[in-house]
Parts: C-alpha cells; structure tokens; sequence
C-alpha cells in the first residue's frame, strides 16, 4: 500500500476567495498599474480561469476600484498604523515621515498619480479614491489630535494641518515617475518642515533618530 496521500482539492469559501482576488488584484496594481488589473491578468495570476474572476467582479471597474482601495488602505496601515505601540504621538508621526519620504513611498506615489489620472474616467474609482484620500487624512488628523491632547502639538486645526501634510507629500510624489536623485534635502524634507511648523515643534523633533528600516506589513 502506498504511503503517498493523495492531496485533496480545497475549496475556497466566497468571502476567501473574493478577499484572494482583491489580494492579486492590488499586488498588480501597486507594482504594475491600474491599467494591468484585468480578469485575465488577475485570472492568470492565481492559475484560474477569468470566468471565475468575473463571477465575482462581473465588471472589471469594480475589480479595479477594489484592488486600488486595498493597496492604498495596506500601504496606511504600514506606513501609518492605527495603534502606536507605546510611541508618542510626534514619535509615531516621526515614523511616518522617515518611511513616507524615501524610495519606499515612490510605489504608493505612483499608485496615486495612477488612480487620480483614471478616475476622471472611472466613477467607480473615483469614489474609492475620494474614501481613500479621507482615511488618510483621518489617520493623520487624529495622531495630530492626540498629540494635542497631550500637550506635544499645538494647533488650532488639525483636520486643516493634516491635509497641508498630505498636499506636500503629495506634490513630492508626483516626480516618483523621475529622477529626484538631485533633489535638495530642504525639499525631501518639507513635509516634515511644514508639520513641525504647524505643530508648533522645534526643527528636527519630526526626525527619527532610528526608523528601523520600513515597517513590516
């Protein structure tokens, strides 16, 4: 009798299988473009037929939709978690400034550019986008929220720092298709420059002395 075991097919439930193509869908999307989030592209990626791609996403401006809000949500969570682990509120925004101003970011700068440029075509998109640009304002505005709270920020409109943030960090990520090798530091680091002014900070608190290579996902 043989000891082999033959393995047995497992079938995905829909939640599994629907999160799995949404999964692909944003690894295409985050490395390759929009533009390449196809049923077939996403069909071949995970070995299946696109029939099974479109029982789920009977449009593909859906599939689209999804995967950039997934890529765009697990980029935040990396960049910007919800929870702080025992870090101070201008520690945690330090982070997030040390890993939202290298190389590392040039990918989430790209899938932006992207989704913003196709959105004025694709509704679909250009909803999800408009939630997206809102949780990473939010995520932003309440570290600054807190901060106040406990006396490290002073500002008298937190929602309104938070979007001078991202605007900045924003105009930076548009060259993320060009060399910026030559890029002076005073511009690398104006988006720490600007929240340390409307903060009230002293230059250099939104510097961290040790980001510890990027976060893990």
């Amino acid at each position: 009798m043989s000891s082999s075991v033959q393995r047995k097919r497992v079938r995905k439930s829909p939640e599994a299988r629907r999160a799995e193509i949404v999964e692909a869908g944003a690894a295409v999307a985050l490395t390759e473009g929009l533009e390449c989030v196809t049923l077939r592209r996403i069909a071949d990626e995970l070995a299946v037929r696109p029939g099974l791609i479109s029982h789920y996403f009977p449009s593909v401006e859906d599939l689209v939709a999804e995967a950039f809000g997934d890529a765009a949500t697990a980029e935040l969570d990396r960049l910007l978690p919800e929870t702080a682990d025992g870090d101070t509120p201008a520690r945690h925004l330090a982070r997030f400034f040390a890993h939202a101003t290298g190389e590392t970011y040039d990918d989430i700068s790209r899938l932006w550019i992207n989704a913003r440029h196709l959105s004025r075509y694709r509704p679909v998109l250009r909803g999800r986008v408009a939630e997206q640009e809102s949780a990473w304002r939010g995520r932003i505005e309440g570290v600054i929220r807190e901060g106040v709270a406990r006396g490290e920020f002073r500002t008298e409109d937190p929602r309104a720092t938070a979007i001078q943030i991202l605007v900045v960090l924003d105009g930076l990520g548009a060259h993320a298709n060009t060399d910026t090798g030559d890029r002076p530091a005073a511009v690398t680091r104006m988006a720490v420059t600007t929240a340390e002014r409307e903060l009230g900070l002293a230059t250099g608190t939104l510097d961290a002395p040790d980001p510890a290579g990027p976060p893990g996902p």
